[in-house]
């Protein structure tokens, strides 16, 4: 079992419904629905998406992805976001320009990294 289908499976047991999916140049999209968000926000739950690079551990996500239409509860887009497609995936999303402080490749994984989300929108509030 590579690291990957490793890390999904520990992901699918806080978010059963998370998938990967191969992109080519050897990237993966990771896609989490139902993702509750703290109030404050227009909607919830969402769904998150984010790119595992190629290189992955080493290389460390970066960058998320979120339904299209999701805005602060007042109503305006949060800083650092914007519409931008997810390469070789496209549709309609809101892009958020959001980076890791700290990246372990030896201890974090796909669920730090959604863990690292959540918190985010919890700071944004």
């Amino acid at each position: 079992m590579s690291i990957l289908e490793e890390q999904l499976k520990r992901l699918q047991e806080h978010f059963p419904e998370a998938t990967l999916q191969a992109l080519p140049g050897s990237q993966f999209l990771v896609v989490v629905p139902d993702f509750k968000i703290p109030a404050g926000w227009s909607k919830s739950p969402i769904t998150i998406k984010f790119l595992v690079p190629t290189g992955y551990p080493m290389a460390k996500p970066d960058c998320f992805w979120t339904d299209h239409d999701l805005r602060l509860l007042r109503g305006d887009l949060p800083r650092s976001s914007g519409q931008n497609p997810i390469p070789h995936v496209g549709g309609a999303h809101l892009w958020f320009s959001w980076h890791l402080e700290a990246w372990n490749p030896n201890a974090d994984s796909l669920l730090t990294y959604v863990h690292v989300i959540r918190k985010r929108f919890a700071e944004v509030i």
